[in-house]
């Protein structure tokens, strides 16, 4: 029996706005409980073979209503209801890929939608046949993905970078071969591709891209940096080609730097502006040989608490920068730019991270930025500022449902090195762990039966629980998670330089249980050993894997095998997460959290209202969230310490 729980969305529609009207302004919209414009989705069905029969599984969007009612059938014959509360997802026995799947949606009775399964596979993934790069002498390789819907279908395609053979860290000499960028249909068919040229270095530092929907159009569209010699998709080149800016040491110190808009659906250029800050003299960024001064960082954020914007930064170490777009009738609009200078007094200076994520932190129906250390408000303003100094790794979400607001979990290159669980709201630093040498890397996330609310650990640290009790000495992985099984808590995902990934369920003793191994399938980033990407894409509320041929030739989609008994809400339409997807490449790729903890018997927790982008004949639906009515937490059996 599919057990029933509340989905996160309230079915209360309270305004309409046809496809061609004016966008409502941010004064009619923004609350204290936010108006976020979020993209619109069609069902995603998916069904892949279990080995035990094919699992069908479908979104449950934002623009249904709790009360929605879906019907599965194969082959036009009813094998599934879907009743109020009740999964969105069904392992069918009898079923196999050559079957034809279809999914009814329900309101009052009646069929207000009918979508076929276009997702299905004979094995557990969908695996994508890649053309690879050639040239500048070295090989190329599948590295960060992201996903966008670049021609308003409700599907999404895959944004993917190419990494060559050759490419370096920001500390490391050597000439790097091109960056390319790819966009592919989920078929596989390649929309087109981006040559970033060669006065852009490759390596995990240096580009940052980002997709989204940022002029509300209902297509996605693509920033990232770029330089003289850039081909956008339409082979239409940036800037000078013929200029080669690169130092005997292959770094790009000296020319030109610019910021460019790229059609999501054609790869065309839409809008370059000169890149903000410039990198001016290179030893004002922390060294003299330009490792600091290209160590770039980004994210996207609802700034205005309406439209996704776009925030690409410039350093950490020592000065920090940041520069705020909106998109506009296709062209850069800047909101705003933070810069600590060099006054080492700045808050912010010196306390940045390889990466960033944005939520509201405040409550204000605004995203705020955290990048390491450091919390910009919605208006580029420093909110708070630990003065902890640079890290590598954090984790931004509700960690502790039995407090109010987010919480921060982030780790430390300085002394005392270690990790800090904070406040996002103030800054404040509930409890903090000493290290002994540079904590690289964190994770935190509701992991273990055993434990109420999330667990946390970090490299030489124990793991602990929200206030700072040791759980365990056995710490699991710290790179990346994963919603795969099918319960309320997450996985453990891990990997490493060219090997399989893995994910794997922490049981009530603390051990780990391989669910997954990608046999011929990797990870990239090195020693990050992180997935091209990780999110909810298709099907319901679990996350799908993207990983990387070994021979670069293809990359697999693994879907979970696993049924479900719980409906939520695709948690793409939840804008803390969904951002948090966008941004989940930036250079130490970190995975996303939601703004809501999952693991709750009641009502999970309110987040903003928003509008959505609806099905054709598109509209905006704004929706309203209703509070949770109770904190009542999911009790299980307390493993105990075994330090």
């Amino acid at each position: 029996m599919k057990r029933k729980i509340g989905a996160w969305i309230s079915a209360a529609v309270l305004c309409l706005t046809s496809v061609g009207a004016a966008v409502p302004a941010v004064s009619q919209t923004v609350s204290a409980a936010g108006t976020n414009q979020v993209e619109y989705l069609n069902r995603g069905i998916s069904a892949i073979n279990t080995g035990s029969g094919m699992l069908v599984s479908w979104r449950f969007l934002a623009n249904d209503s709790d009360s929605a009612v879906f019907q599965l059938y194969r082959n036009n014959t009813l094998i599934y209801t879907s009743n109020a509360g009740e999964s969105t997802c069904y392992l069918d026995a009898g079923g196999k890929s050559t079957d034809a799947y279809r999914v009814d949606t329900v309101e009052g009775g009646k069929v207000v939608s009918s979508e076929n399964c276009a997702l299905i596979s004979n094995q557990s993934y969908f695996q994508l046949n890649l053309d690879p790069p050639t040239g500048s002498g070295c090989t190329y390789s599948p590295n960060d993905c992201s996903v966008g819907d670049v021609d308003g279908d409700g599907t999404y395609e895959i944004f993917m970078k190419w990494d060559p053979s050759n490419s370096k860290d920001n500390s490391q000499k050597g000439k790097t071969g091109n960056v390319f960028i790819d966009c592919y249909r989920l078929d596989g068919t390649r929309l087109w591709r981006i040559d970033l040229g060669k006065n852009i270095r490759a390596g995990a530092h240096y580009t940052q891209f980002f997709v989204a929907d940022f002029d509300s159009d209902g297509k996605a569209e693509m920033t990232c940096k770029t330089a003289d010699g850039t081909v956008d998709g339409k082979g239409t080149v940036i800037g000078d080609a013929s200029k080669d800016y690169r130092n005997s040491s292959g770094y790009v110190l000296s020319g030109p730097e610019y910021y460019t808009l790229f059609d999501g659906s054609t790869g065309a250029a839409l809008d370059t502006v000169n890149y903000e800050p410039a990198r001016g003299t290179v030893s004002k960024w922390g060294d003299r040989y330009g490792n600091r001064v290209d160590r770039f960082w980004g994210t996207v954020a609802y700034l205005d608490g309406v439209h996704p914007s776009v925030v690409t930064g410039r350093g950490y170490y020592t000065r920090m920068t940041a520069t705020a777009y909106d998109v506009v009738n296709k062209k850069l609009v800047k909101r705003w730019a933070f810069d600590t200078g060099n006054d080492k007094s700045a808050a912010g200076y010196g306390d940045g991270n390889h990466n960033s994520m944005a939520a509201d932190v405040d409550g204000d129906g605004k995203q705020e930025i955290i990048t390491g250390s450091t919390c910009l408000d919605d208006n580029g303003k420093v909110l708070w500022c630990l003065n902890k100094g640079h890290g590598d790794a954090l984790h931004l979400g509700d960690l502790l449902p039995s407090r109010s607001g987010l919480e921060l979990w982030i780790c430390h290159e300085d002394k005392p090195y270690g990790v800090s669980l904070v406040d996002a709201s103030n800054g404040k630093i509930l409890f903090h762990k000493d290290g002994t040498g540079d904590t690289g890397r964190c994770c935190a996330d509701n992991v273990w039966t055993g434990n109420d609310g999330a667990e946390f650990w970090g490299l030489g640290n124990d793991v602990f629980d929200g206030s700072g009790n040791t759980l365990s000495c056995r710490r699991p992985a710290v790179n990346f998670l994963s919603y795969w099984d099918g319960d309320l808590e997450r996985e453990i995902l891990d990997g490493y330089t060219d090997s399989p990934a893995t994910i794997s369920k922490m049981g009530a003793d603390g051990k780990l249980t391989t669910l997954l191994t990608t046999d011929g399938y990797y990870t990239c980033n090195t020693t990050k050993g992180t997935p091209c990407l990780s999110a909810d894409i298709f099907g319901d509320w679990r996350e799908e894997l993207i990983v990387r041929g070994a021979d670069s030739k293809s990359i697999r989609i693994y879907c979970t095998p696993y049924d479900t008994d719980y409906r939520i809400t695709t948690l793409m339409h939840d804008p803390q997460y969904r951002v948090q997807v966008s941004a989940q490449q930036t250079a130490y790729n970190q995975p996303p959290h939601a703004s809501f903890y999952l693991a709750l018997t009641s009502r999970c927790r309110h987040v903003p209202t928003s509008l959505y982008w609806d099905r054709p004949p598109h509209r905006w639906i704004r929706r309203h969230r209703p509070r949770r009515q109770s904190r009542q937490l999911r009790r299980c059996g307390r493993a105990q310490s075994t330090c």
